[in-house]
């Protein structure tokens, strides 16, 4: 389950990049609005599996309520997940 959620994990960063740094620019810069469609898609559908994932993780791992928290909120910031994998998945995988 572990390696399941780092696979998730980032898998959702590298989506939510690309939706801010390639398909909003090419939406708002070059109207071609099809590439927010399928990027914004599969970024929801991952972000979801993120979040549900994180919850996992927490009752798996014994985290604190804040630790989830914390990784819940990682996943609206860019590069986020990265952070939450360093500081709070890491650990659990040596």
């Amino acid at each position: 389950m572990l390696k399941s959620f780092i696979w998730i994990s980032y898998l959702e960063a590298i989506s939510f990049l690309l939706l801010l740094f390639i398909a909003m620019p090419l939406k708002y810069f070059f109207n071609m609005p099809e590439y927010v469609r399928s990027v914004g898609m599969a970024h929801g559908i991952l972000f979801i599996l993120y979040i549900i994932g994180a919850y996992v993780m927490y009752e798996k791992l014994n985290w604190k309520v804040k630790d989830m928290l914390v990784v819940m909120f990682c996943a609206i910031l860019p590069f986020g997940p990265f952070y939450a994998h360093k500081k709070y998945i890491k650990p659990y995988t040596s």
